[in-house]
């Protein structure tokens, strides 16, 4: 089986970052718990919107992310038994390239470089499985999809949801 695993709010915790980065900024507390759909900046006072929207610019953002509770050891009993890439979005941010690859060198060196896809649209990725917590991402996929839950994607539906690591275990090892 060929497996697309997503970066972005699947492994890498970026909506995280956000709101870490957004607390230190404007001195608030918000938390994640907080927050029952929608973006980070969708989420905050109008006034540090902006704000909000600049992390994704800023040197380091990409690369200095926690690691999604029980991905590492997941992706690598998957990585073992299946044909698993990355498929990323990272030209969407052009800086972040650099970034995302040191963080996967980092945090999954197993995932060699020749199963690392840094792209613009997943359509073109033709596989078995694609998770993504983006539904653009999933409503072209030539192939089943799992939508990995995010406040940002609890109102879309149409898509199978796993909520865990330890969910995608339970449906794939």
């Amino acid at each position: 089986m060929t497996i697309f695993v997503d970066m972005d709010d699947v492994i890498a915790d970026t909506y995280g970052k956000h709101i870490e980065l957004y607390n230190k900024e404007h001195e608030k507390e918000l938390s994640v718990n907080q927050i029952s759909s929608g973006e980070v900046w969708q989420n905050v006072p109008e006034i540090h919107v902006e704000s909000i929207r600049a992390h994704v610019v800023m040197p380091g953002f990409f690369r200095d992310l926690d690691v999604i509770e029980h991905s590492q050891e997941v992706m690598k009993a998957l990585y073992d038994k299946h044909e698993v890439y990355i498929a990323t979005a990272a030209t969407q941010f052009p800086s972040s390239l650099k970034e995302k690859s040191d963080w996967l060198d980092e945090h999954f060196p197993f995932i060699t470089w020749q199963h690392r896809i840094m792209c613009g649209h997943k359509f073109i990725l033709k596989g078995d499985l694609l998770i993504d917590d983006r539904t653009y991402n999933l409503e072209k996929f030539d192939g089943d999809t799992l939508l990995f839950n995010s406040p940002h994607n609890s109102h879309d539906n149409g898509f199978t949801r796993v909520a865990s690591w330890l969910e995608i275990a339970e449906r794939l090892l």
